[in-house]
């Protein structure tokens, strides 16, 4: 609607929750009524707020307003605690003064309506019932119906005063019985949606010398619809128990093709729990709808290699060659010289052209990972690198088993050798056999056979295998 909502000659009402309550004044700030503000955020759409605010209040049951907390707390996880004092009752007022909400509200209620004729400026005004708000507004003007028109012209809406159930701001209402009267420190913490943070990389890889730089950047998003002003802020690297069973309305994350042999050294870094804790050095105002870069990790010379994998499933052909996968692996141990747990997040992997510049060659997702793991990270699909698998001969020994005849012909058009990781799987049936291998292979898990296959340059090399499978 082009026609703009203005309030004019018009003041909020602010009326006490019972007859012995009285209004307690908010402590003053620069445009936030916010104390001093500590932010917890955790991986999975939850943030712990703590804010500690100061407190003039009176002696006896008091009304006590908190202007500035999260629009997407959950009010049942508030905590507030405050000498000489108890909590009666608590109140979110979520219903946020808006253009929208102040004409819905309107319903029932009388307005002027002031119209500006666009080629003199003359205004006129007259007074409106509004009927409805419903797709559009319905008014009743002396006892004929108009729609407030998107037409263009000048028109705007004076109310006569702000609905007592709307709030400038996300206000927590409390009433307390206060055993004194004068000024005191209150601690208000509780559980907010709307906050969260990912980790996110940039590793430039040094294929000729086999190593990577690593840069690792914490990204924090607010769209909790509140402003956090100069917050501590700790970041929580690990997945939290929900109730609900699905991650606080959120879908589990889909598991990722990224394959992580997990290690056991503990990283240098203060833990809670089963989670580690990422402190930003100094405080940091979190801006509604803002997203927020802080560097967390600055890695060199850490070591790496490039290498391919193809994953043929079941025992199945193809009809043509197929590209192996390019894969960057690299450690995240002390001896390979990066030395950390790494937050979930999203590697993009760079590596520099002939002129030095760098260039992105792909990215994939890590899951949170522990110290001393060995990465297997797949970047994207070899131009060079082909695998086709191809199934010989398949006889039925009798009964449900099958004897299965694969060959698999790899080529590499590089002008120097690769090594790929080729993997059969599908071979989940535990009485799967291997009869025959034209190169030893490994039996990686119940259900996966992988052989590691040097192709020469410019050249290929075949690798065959016989299955007794029960179907």
């Amino acid at each position: 609607m082009r026609a703009a909502f203005q309030m004019g000659a018009c003041a909020a009402l602010l009326l006490p929750l019972g007859a012995m309550a009285q209004e307690a004044p908010a402590t003053p700030g620069a445009g936030s009524a916010q104390g001093d503000v500590s932010v917890t955020i955790y991986n999975n759409d939850v943030a712990l707020v703590q804010d500690v605010r100061t407190l003039t209040l009176a002696n006896g049951r008091v009304r006590q307003s908190f202007p500035d907390v999260s629009a997407a707390i959950r009010p049942e996880t508030v905590s507030l605690a405050v000498p000489d004092a108890a909590i009666v009752e608590q109140n979110f007022d979520y219903d946020l003064l808006s253009p929208t909400s102040l004409m819905q509200n309107a319903v029932g209620e009388t307005i002027t309506l002031v119209r500006t004729n666009p080629a003199t400026g003359a205004e006129t005004r007259e007074r409106a019932r509004v009927l409805a708000v419903n797709g559009g507004v319905v008014l009743d003007i002396d006892g004929r119906i108009e729609v407030l028109r998107d037409d263009g012209l000048p028109v705007r809406a004076v109310f006569d005063k702000v609905p007592e159930s709307l709030r400038a701001r996300p206000t927590l209402s409390v009433t307390l019985a206060s055993n004194r009267a004068g000024a005191r420190p209150a601690a208000l913490s509780y559980l907010s949606r709307g906050l969260g943070w990912s980790a996110d990389y940039v590793a430039l890889f040094d294929d000729k010398n086999g190593r990577i730089d690593v840069q690792g950047w914490v990204t924090l998003r607010n769209t909790s619809g509140t402003t956090f002003n100069n917050a501590k802020t700790l970041l929580v690297a690990g997945e939290v128990g929900s109730a609900d069973g699905m991650n606080n309305g959120y879908p589990r994350r889909v598991r990722v093709i990224t394959r992580m042999a997990p290690g056991t050294e503990t990283a240098a870094r203060e833990q809670l729990g089963d989670f580690y804790l990422y402190p930003l050095a100094e405080r940091t105002t979190i801006a509604d709808k803002q997203t927020k870069q802080v560097s967390f990790l600055d890695a060199k010379g850490v070591s790496a290699n490039a290498g391919y994998r193809f994953e043929n499933n079941w025992l199945g052909s193809s009809n043509e060659p197929r590209s192996a996968q390019s894969v960057l692996r690299f450690a995240n141990s002390g001896a390979a010289g990066l030395g950390d747990a790494l937050p979930a997040g999203v590697v993009r992997v760079y590596v520099r052209d002939a002129r030095g510049q760098p260039q992105f060659t792909g990215e994939n997702r890590i899951e949170h990972t522990p110290q001393g793991s060995t990465i297997a990270l797949p970047t994207g699909d070899a131009f060079d690198v082909k695998v086709q698998s191809t199934t010989v001969s398949r006889t039925r020994l009798g009964g449900d088993r099958w004897r299965t005849q694969m060959r698999y012909r790899l080529t590499n058009a590089r002008s120097r050798p690769v090594s790929v990781d080729l993997v059969q799987s599908g071979l989940q049936w535990a009485d799967t056999r291997v009869l025959e291998e034209s190169r030893k292979g490994e039996r990686t898990d119940a259900g996966t056979m992988t052989w590691q296959v040097p192709v020469p340059a410019n050249g290929e090399a075949v690798v065959t295998a016989t299955f007794d499978t029960r179907f």
